[in-house]
């Protein structure tokens, strides 16, 4: 499982190992989740071989778990070690390449996790919210009303089991969803935005619901953001 930048104005060896890139150097079959970014990350990463050189197949939100997993874990059992990569950050998190890696638990091969920028955990890293109990809930729906309902009980498991609440939100909704967020929580609730992680433009910020209504949102206009409310 090989991580890499969560930004694309982020040199690769500022936030990924460098021990990295000899794990890197022994692969050449890669199951990516976009072959074009992954071919411009490995470029990046100055690996050794020629990019041209390498086997790249693709298992993104449209693979379908069953047979299109299993022809990609089928090179493994007959001996290849294969690289897997995301978008963006580390693979396997909020990211399609679990179902390769649940595939190869279920044949018994062994899955191994390179060090790299998980925005999630860098998030509640500087958050300032509870690190000690959060759970990740993905993508909240979409119509409003749904949407609401969704924003009140995270915020009544936020206050009543003391865990921060984690979301993300396609970067073009952002900002409906943030002013949603200041319209529905309570004055007293934190919310962290934290936006383009890791990036020369990043933001983190936590403030209470009523000091974010008092001072305005940031720009994070289709920009990768993440929410949290504790």
């Amino acid at each position: 499982m090989i991580p890499c930048p969560i930004s694309d104005a982020t040199a690769v060896y500022d936030v990924v190992p460098e021990a990295n890139r000899k794990v890197i150097d022994a692969l050449d079959y890669f199951i990516v989740e976009n072959v074009r970014s992954a071919r411009r990350f490995l470029s990046k990463a100055g690996i050794q071989r020629k990019i041209d050189d390498l086997e790249f197949v693709e298992l993104n939100e449209h693979t379908r778990e069953g047979a299109a997993v299993e022809a990609m874990v089928k090179p493994i059992l007959e001996g290849r070690s294969a690289g897997v990569i995301s978008e963006a950050g580390v693979p396997g998190v909020a990211d399609p390449g679990a179902m390769v890696a649940e595939a190869c638990h279920l044949k018994g091969i062994r899955v191994v996790p390179l060090v790299g920028p998980s925005s999630i955990l860098l998030s509640i890293m500087a958050s300032g919210l509870n690190g000690q109990s959060f759970a990740f809930n993905g993508y909240l729906p979409v119509k409003l009303p749904e949407r609401a309902k969704a924003i009140k009980s995270f915020e009544r498991r936020a206050q009543v089991e003391h865990q921060s609440q984690i979301f993300i939100e396609a970067p073009y909704r952002n900002v409906k969803l943030a002013e949603q967020l200041l319209a529905v929580c309570s004055p007293a609730t934190r919310l962290t935005i934290a936006c383009d992680i890791t990036s020369p433009n990043e933001i983190i910020l936590t403030r209470s619901i009523e000091s974010w209504r008092r001072v305005g949102l940031p720009d994070i206009a289709k920009r990768p953001t993440i929410f949290i409310i504790g």
